[in-house]
């Protein structure tokens, strides 16, 4: 039996669907990963007390990345999720101490809440950064201060300033996961910063990376991606109504997620940069991120080579990565040159 992290959100849909079916049942363990990637870097670590707790990972597509070109063995890609951008939301509090940061260029100095080290939400704060400007001689991101704040709440709390210890300017977090806490007040929208590359990609320890127990399940992963998301389920509200009923949200909210979110294999066209509505856009408002430039013909057993090379380039330039002196190597972060695409 694999054992399958995931993030408990609304992009796990599909994944939900293929664990409660009978074939689930018995071939897949999904194992509840919060606190996001970061957690699920560790609980790949075989060394661990108690060693690897996980088998496959289902998580963002940028750290699964930074992850091997900074020397992790011990998993590897296996395929794609999801190819549309991830909304990354710019979240400051609602504390009167906050009420300084009233966009994005506010934030200059300020300490940044993150899950963990190595996480999205570390390293997407390093590509706000270079996209702010707010850069050395090198063009490198001058240093920032992170905190890590482990779970989503700890990150909520940090931004109103609730103690000393977890105290912060802002953190990033997944628009709509976010968006109850600023309906509730308890939370801002700043801003946002949408991934220039496919958010979601699938990672499996080396152990079982090229294991006919892996490809089963990718297999039929792809296979429930494409009911879930078959246009004629997202037209009647089924795939809505699913969300909806697992993750609590309201039905506008899910209704414009689904318009823009496009999992591998999707057979809804992409929405166009003059579908997004974004000229008279405010800090804080819903704007779905155009689509990626790459990664748009992947499967759950294929990963892009354009999306390696635009996540190393961009992380390079933003100081997260050091590119090696004879370049990287991308047969380092697949299993076989069949995983690869263009």
């Amino acid at each position: 039996m694999l054992n399958v992290g995931y993030v408990p959100e609304h992009f796990s849909s599909p994944l939900l669907q293929l664990a409660a079916s009978e074939w689930g049942k018995e071939h897949i363990k999904l194992v509840s990963q919060p606190s996001g990637t970061g957690q699920m870097l560790t609980s790949l670590q075989p060394e661990q007390e108690g060693g690897r707790k996980i088998d496959v990972a289902v998580a963002l597509t940028e750290a699964l990345i930074t992850g091997i070109a900074k020397g992790r063995k011990d998993y590897t890609l296996v395929g794609s999720y999801v190819r549309s951008s991830l909304n990354w939301a710019v979240i400051t509090g609602t504390d009167s101490k906050a009420d300084r940061y009233q966009s994005i260029k506010d934030l200059r100095g300020a300490p940044v809440g993150i899950s963990r080290v190595g996480s999205g939400s570390q390293i997407m704060a390093s590509v706000m950064a270079m996209q702010q400007g707010w850069v050395d001689a090198s063009g490198r991101p001058e240093n920032i201060e992170f905190k890590v704040n482990d779970t989503f709440a700890n990150l909520r709390d940090g931004v109103n300033q609730q103690t000393e210890q977890l105290a912060t300017g802002c953190f990033m977090w997944e628009w709509f996961t976010t968006f109850p806490y600023v309906s509730s007040g308890e939370v801002r929208f700043i801003g946002s910063v949408p991934t220039p590359w496919p958010s979601w990609t699938i990672a499996a320890s080396t152990d079982v990376a090229t294991s006919t127990e892996l490809t089963d399940f990718l297999g039929r992963l792809q296979e429930y991606i494409g009911t879930f998301a078959d246009p004629a389920n997202v037209e009647d509200g089924s795939a809505s109504q699913y969300i909806q009923t697992h993750f609590a949200y309201e039905k506008k909210d899910v209704d414009t997620w689904l318009d823009a979110v496009r999992w591998v294999g999707d057979k809804r066209p992409n929405k166009s940069s003059k579908d997004q509505g974004s000229e008279h856009a405010q800090p804080g408002d819903w704007v779905a991120p155009a689509a990626p430039q790459v990664g748009q013909d992947t499967d759950t057993k294929t990963v892009a080579r354009g999306t390696l090379n635009l996540v190393l380039d961009t992380l390079e330039k933003a100081g997260v990565l050091q590119t090696p002196k004879e370049g990287w190597t991308l047969s380092d972060f697949v299993p076989s040159e069949a995983v690869l695409t263009d």
